[in-house]
């Protein structure tokens, strides 16, 4: 796949999500201090609606960590490229449904090419808590991130 081998790239975090049901409806915690490494404490955080067939991405942060939760009501598939020359999975792809399926938290650190398109038949939620302000603090930044989607010579394709 492009100069990609299949693996599982080191320092993305995936945390199952547990959705809790009742009478009124349900209840899913996205995050805990306490059970998520302080780098990747979020600063902001915002949903989006993805429709069916549509994906986002690819691309990559220089600094920032995204922490994104897929809790449905679709799923979604999650496309990970390790584009990290120092990691020890460099050059490694990864790719998981997640969603209304399979609920999950994945933190995807600097570096690490992301995408993911929403495969089932209705709109679907994505809650993202990044741990850096998009463009900084009072939106005086350069934008970080590096997008690929729109290169025809990109490495990175969704399948």
């Amino acid at each position: 796949m492009n100069g990609f081998r299949d693996g599982i790239i080191a320092d993305v975090v995936w945390k199952p999500l547990k959705v809790f049901h009742d009478q009124r409806g349900w209840l899913c915690e996205f995050f805990r201090n306490d059970e998520v490494p302080g780098q990747y404490h979020p600063v902001m955080a915002y949903t989006s609606l993805t429709h069916p067939g549509i994906a986002r991405g690819p691309h990559e942060h220089v600094h920032q960590s995204d922490y994104f939760c897929f809790i449905g009501p679709s799923d979604f598939k999650l496309f990970l490229w390790d584009n990290r020359p120092d990691s020890k999975t460099y050059r490694v792809f990864q790719n998981s449904v997640v969603g209304i399926s399979q609920p999950m938290a994945v933190i995807i650190p600097p570096g690490v090419v992301h995408a993911y398109r929403n495969i089932g038949s209705e709109p679907g939620l994505v809650f993202n808590a990044a741990n850096k302000l998009y463009r900084g603090e009072g939106k005086k930044e350069e934008i970080d991130e590096i997008r690929h989607e729109h290169d025809p010579l990109s490495p990175f394709k969704l399948d």
